[in-house]
């Protein structure tokens, strides 16, 4: 199975938002779903009608060791738990099996419980935002893989066959990598709804707002894409227009602190990341974030 054709069995322990839409699409690929498994029954029966597939259980179960690769799609921090719990169950029946998790900030350690058991282990992790509402295209998404030997093969062949571009880390870099993907899906939507909220409380309705905004969000990360970060940036920092970043900074005291203190931090973050140089214009931010 690791060295041939495609695998017969994938189980999935942890059918939420992101093992529910790699099931689906490895199902429509042609994998054969054995267990699925959620913390209750109606969500794990709920999970396999998303993916049109599986065997529902609201538990861990023996169940699982049928399969001949094992995606654990929890939240992170039950991880290791549930690969403890695993190893307890199936002991030497690991052998010969691969593990992958999903997680994007964790590397094949937390496996460590199934590896002992000589389970191969590994993560694969999409670099995507899954909103639970329709599983978001894959094409050309990078999922970054780690582990073992055995384990890379199997990610890298579901990375590709999922229609992605596999990227191998070492395992230390997972934290990091994972901080980039939030910094752009986490961050990003609010920093857009602080903007919303600001534009609110001038008057417009929120689907005014949105109108407003949601172009000028579209044409930075096109502008991005095709002419790169110098030549997309704007804004009275690129500009070195610091009297407008003091007016912007006043204005900001009608809004809860956090507001003024994320516009500072993102204005010094993007004067380190964009300007040609950096040092200089985060003296001259410096004394324009400080006036009164």
């Amino acid at each position: 199975m690791l060295s041939g054709g495609m695998p017969a069995t994938l189980a999935i322990v942890g059918a939420g938002r992101v093992g529910r839409a790699l099931g689906l699409r490895l199902q429509e690929l042609g994998w054969a779903i054995g267990a699925v498994v959620t913390r209750s029954k109606a969500t794990a029966h709920a999970a396999v009608r998303a993916i049109g597939a599986g065997r529902a259980h609201g538990e861990l179960t023996r169940q699982v060791l049928a399969a001949d690769v094992v995606l654990i799609a929890t939240p992170d921090d039950a991880v290791h738990r549930v690969a403890a719990t695993l190893a307890r169950m199936g002991g030497s029946e690991w052998r010969g099996k691969v593990v992958l998790h999903t997680s994007g900030a964790l590397d094949r350690t937390a496996l460590a419980p199934l590896e002992r058991c000589g389970a191969a282990a590994g993560s694969l992790h999409p670099l995507q935002t899954f909103s639970g509402r329709g599983a978001p295209t894959l094409d050309g998404l990078v999922f970054a893989i780690e582990g073992s030997r055995a384990a890379l093969r199997v990610a890298r062949r579901m990375a590709q066959e999922l229609g992605g571009v596999p990227v191998q880390l070492d395992g230390r870099s997972k934290p990091a990598y994972h901080a980039a993907g939030a910094f752009v899906a986490g961050h990003l939507l609010g920093v857009v709804e602080a903007a919303t909220r600001i534009l609110m409380a001038q008057g417009f309705t929120r689907r005014q707002a949105a109108r407003a905004l949601l172009p000028l969000v579209r044409q930075t990360l096109e502008n991005f894409g095709r002419l790169g970060p110098g030549a997309s940036w704007t804004g009275p920092v690129s500009r070195g227009d610091y009297a407008t970043v003091a007016r912007h900074v006043a204005a900001l005291r009608a809004f809860p602190r956090e507001y003024r203190a994320a516009y500072k931090a993102l204005a010094r973050l993007s004067a380190a990341a964009l300007a040609r140089d950096p040092q200089a214009t985060l003296r001259r931010l410096a004394r324009a974030l400080h006036k009164r």
